[in-house]
């Protein structure tokens, strides 16, 4: 059997990418030096895969910012609004990504969307009535031949055209149908130039066919395909999906005129089901996800021999490959230098899933699999017991009940309470949670790390910078103040180190969106608190304003969601124990004199199931009862808050009403406010505070613009439920940008306030 992947990590083993991206963004280097940065990257990826035995290299998997907003520039489908300022082609490409405010005019960024049920984030392509479908980028040309020229033949990988016009938002009365003929016209001519290049293979990745499709979703996946494949030529076409099954199109998928067709046995429930009942057609070659592109333990090979062995039965011609792509996992074991032998022989990266891949081909080329030193070596491996059980944790899972999982009193009762007990104005304003982590500080962080700098310089050090903060917030007149989190170095990663039962890593880096990369930590063991984590700093800076300090956590959920999860016990498992965790910092910053405490539950929405069948029994009948036993144990009169980010809620709004927090705050400046009206359908009763303004963009919003936002939140929430606050932390932001922002905030949520009243 050949080896194939469906893509590989892009930031570089050590960030290059992001490193040379930013310099750029500050004008510390010229385009030129951050092409070459990005042309050592693709050239390294492609020698180790090529190296590694892979016989199915991809190319085009790379991008400065993300897959889909690439897509859209090969597609012409790029608003006027930054193709008008005059910039260079990489210039506008990184407006529409981030935003621009110069000399050459003042746009908001593309709005962003997590990726299906993943942490990374796309742009969101945005499509008018006016806009004209066709191919206009070279970009998977020049890395073909880029690759080509470097002698590695690759399998150009692209968004498939149902995807993109899925995934894009149109703000006209064209809706995706509308612009087939177009999107198939453009696909065919990709196909042709690439044929002209002497590609053997393309790629599209069409992941929504994995989600819920109707009828009139199959026909428009079948009618595009119908016309891009008659003009294939020569080409052998893959269509390969990922994070799920294909249930409602498998059928239709293999009556087209594809040469592969890749499906993901990883996290496709029915996938193999799909092919023991319908067979798979003789001629094509199925792709077979079977080497987990998410998570970072080691392949289970006597699992996936049992899987390829049934496949077999129905299947002529079988490449193995990865579920997804690799993008999702770190770059290599290889940096992992403080990372003790006995946990990293269970952990495969990127590059030792490639050595995975090869060892399975061998293994399936022999005549005795079980024989074979690989599948002994592995089979070992997976033999063993790991430590890190703790018998009390899970048995106060076991012991909890319906009765701990509810607030006393309900809702409009506390909320009485806490407007007599806290006496806010009037639309009070506040920030999400952390600010700017600036090059002192996380300098500063990295001696104390080192041992460069002693424990005590280090906290007079954040003690320091947590005045400093509050202090400003005192100057800037924000209602509800924050510390900043200074302490911290990820919201996830600063909680698991205080937690038993966690490991972390020390490159493990994992692109969320653009520039910005996450280090997850992994959940090795049963978890614990093993100390307090935030009562010191949230008690230091309470005693430093007479103004309500947010105690800032964050929730189990998203805890676990941005982790590597075990994958010996189930998530709702895992959710509940570090629910336990979480409870006792609650109620210890409760018993500490904090009144206000924040539980982020930023990734709620990330894990839930694609398809509706399984969103109850699979998520939400645990991942909202796991939030809600955090806070049933505090005082009526503790205000809980919560905040979650970057997707879509309108599907799950009342299962976020019924987390019973007292009060959410939402992203909702790049989605054009949209998620009001939901939040006005469904009388949303939690009180709320939509972001006013998009920090993951350099832009500074004008006080006119800020009230204008208040403007459109006031039309559909009630004045007495509206917080205003931007839509996410300040800490990836620099001082520059954040304090005239706050200060405009605060101007206009004043100023809207004194006319209102």
């Amino acid at each position: 059997m050949n080896t194939s992947i469906i893509g590989y990590p892009r930031i570089g083993n050590l960030r290059e990418l992001k490193f040379a991206s930013e310099k750029y963004f500050r004008g510390e280097i010229t385009a030129a030096e951050l092409e070459k940065t990005a042309k050592e990257i693709r050239s390294y990826n492609l020698d180790l895969q090529k190296k590694s035995g892979l016989d199915f290299i991809p190319s085009n998997d790379f991008s400065f910012y993300d897959g889909v907003l690439d897509t859209a520039f090969l597609l012409n489908a790029v608003p006027e609004r930054y193709t008008s300022l005059g910039l260079s082609k990489l210039d506008t490409y990184f407006a529409a990504a981030r935003g621009y405010q110069g000399e050459k005019g003042d746009v908001k960024a593309l709005a962003m969307k997590k990726w299906y049920n993943t942490n990374y984030h796309y742009m969101v392509p945005e499509i008018d009535d006016s806009t004209e479908i066709k191919l206009a980028g070279t970009k998977p040309f020049e890395l073909f031949s880029e690759a080509l020229s470097g002698g590695v033949k690759t399998r150009p990988v692209i968004i498939g055209a149902y995807t993109f016009l899925k995934l894009a938002r149109y703000k006209g009365s064209k809706k995706a149908a509308d612009f087939a003929e177009q999107a198939a016209a453009a696909y065919s001519e990709l196909l042709k130039k690439l044929g002209a290049l002497g590609t053997e293979w393309v790629q599209f990745d069409e992941p929504s066919l994995v989600m819920d499709m109707t009828a009139e979703d199959v026909k428009l996946f079948v009618s595009l395909y119908e016309k891009i494949l008659s003009n294939k030529g020569a080409v052998k076409v893959l269509v390969q999906t990922f994070f799920g099954d294909v249930r409602d199109c498998y059928k239709e998928l293999c009556g087209l005129d594809l040469d592969g067709i890749g499906l993901d046995f990883v996290e496709g429930k029915k996938s193999l089901e799909l092919v023991k009942s319908n067979s798979f057609p003789q001629g094509k070659t199925l792709f077979a996800g079977v080497v987990n592109g998410k998570n970072i333990w080691r392949n289970n090979y006597a699992s996936t021999l049992f899987t390829l062995a049934e496949l077999e039965k129905y299947v002529q011609d079988i490449v193995i490959g990865t579920s997804c792509s690799l993008l999702h996992v770190p770059c290599t074991l290889a940096n992992e230098t403080k990372l003790g032998e006995c946990y990293k022989k269970h952990f495969a990266y990127a590059e030792e899933k490639l050595t995975e891949l090869a060892e399975l081909k061998n293994i399936t080329a022999s005549q005795s699999p079980a024989e074979t030193e690989e599948y002994r070596r592995n089979a070992a491996l997976h033999s063993e017991l790991r430590t890190g059980g703790n018998e009390a944790v899970r048995n106060k899972v076991a012991a909890l009940t319906e009765k701990d999982f509810v607030r006393l009193p309900e809702f409009a009762e506390r909320e009485k309470i806490q407007k007599a007990r806290f006496k806010l104005p009037l639309f009070p304003t506040t920030t999400i949670g952390s600010f700017p982590q600036t090059a002192e500080i996380k300098s500063a962080r990295n001696a104390h790390r080192k041992g460069e700098m002693s424990d005590s310089d280090y906290e007079f050090f954040i003690e320091k910078k947590t005045a400093e903060c509050i202090a400003l917030q005192e100057e800037i007149g924000l209602d509800v103040l924050v510390h900043g989190e200074f302490e911290r170095n990820d919201m996830v990663e600063y909680f698991g180190e205080c937690l038993d039962g966690y490991l972390f890593t020390e490159k493990a880096w994992v692109q969320s969106y653009g520039t910005r990369c996450v280090k997850p930590p992994v959940v090795w063991g049963d978890i614990s608190r093993a100390k307090p984590m935030t009562v010191r700093w949230s008690v230091y800076a309470q005693s430093l304003t007479k103004k309500p300090m947010k105690g800032m956590l964050t929730g189990p959920v998203t805890i676990l969601n941005w982790s590597f999860p075990r994958e010996d016990i189930s998530l709702r498992e895992s959710a509940l124990q570090i629910a336990l965790a979480i409870r006792e910092e609650v109620l210890d910053l409760e018993a500490n004199g904090i009144s206000i405490i924040q539980v982020d539950e930023a990734a709620l929405r990330e894990k839930l199931p694609l398809r509706r069948a399984d969103w109850r029994e699979d998520y939400l009948d645990w991942a909202i009862p796991a939030f809600r036993y955090v806070h049933s144990g505090v005082k009526p009169e503790t205000q809980i808050h919560t905040h979650m980010c970057y997707s879509e809620f309108a599907d799950i709004i009342k299962d976020i009403d019924d987390m019973d927090a007292d009060v959410i705050t939402f992203e909702a400046s790049r989605s054009d406010l949209t998620i009001l009206d939901v939040l006005k359908e469904n009388n949303f009763r939690t009180e709320v505070g939509p972001g006013v303004y998009d920090i993951h963009s350099p832009r500074v919003p004008s006080k006119e613009e800020i009230k204008a936002a208040i403007g459109k939140m006031r039309e559909r929430i009630p004045a007495e439920k509206l917080w205003v606050n931007p839509d996410c932390g300040l800490k990836t932001r620099g001082n520059e940008e954040t304090v005239p922002s706050l200060k405009n905030l605060v101007e206009a949520a004043k100023e809207v306030r004194n006319e209102n009243s």
